[in-house]
């Protein structure tokens, strides 16, 4: 019998991350062996956040999780298709977040097309947890360029970024 390492990735932009990331990102770390979290480098969202930034505040969420857990979790930035990402890190498994209904027909179809690319990695779909169906990252960005409170939705780390951005862009309108 091959024992094969079960090997997940679960990309996204997390700009920012926000709460529901990280529950998903520790149930997925009960589903397999290694854990990479794939931050897509996609300058059409218009990311708050530059990549870097982004790994960071990822790193200081998961480096905890993963001693908790003993599990490998890292991060993997990448600007190309999902699959060819998959492909790079040796996943095995794509791991993805759903919130609504709406979430599941998008992901309905990338799984379609990823299955054409390679039938080799499955995908795997995890609910967010009732508490974090309606947090959403373009929500909370825009929650936090309007001054508005978002210490519900993110950790803390991510919450003294946003705040950071949220005060330097409201002095700049003062100016």
């Amino acid at each position: 019998m091959v024992n094969l390492m079960r090997i997940g990735l679960y990309p996204g932009t997390f700009d920012p991350l926000t709460l529901g990331h990280i529950d998903i990102i520790r149930r997925a770390s009960r589903l397999v062996d290694t854990l990479i979290i794939g931050v897509a480098i996609n300058n059409a969202k218009s990311p708050m956040f530059g990549l870097e930034e982004r790994v960071q505040m990822i790193n200081e969420e998961i480096n905890p999780i993963a001693n908790e857990l003993e599990i490998q979790i890292s991060t993997h930035p990448f600007e190309n298709l999902l699959i060819d990402c998959a492909k790079d890190v040796n996943a095995n498994v794509i791991i993805r977040g759903l919130r609504a209904v709406s979430d599941f027909e998008y992901e309905f179809q990338m799984v379609g097309m990823n299955r054409v690319l390679s039938d080799k990695i499955e995908t795997v779909f995890l609910m967010a947890d009732n508490s974090y169906q309606s947090i959403a990252s373009k929500l909370v960005k825009e929650i936090a360029r309007l001054g508005g409170e978002t210490e519900e939705f993110v950790p803390r780390s991510v919450q003294k970024r946003l705040l950071s951005f949220s005060n330097t862009k409201r002095n700049r309108i003062n100016s």
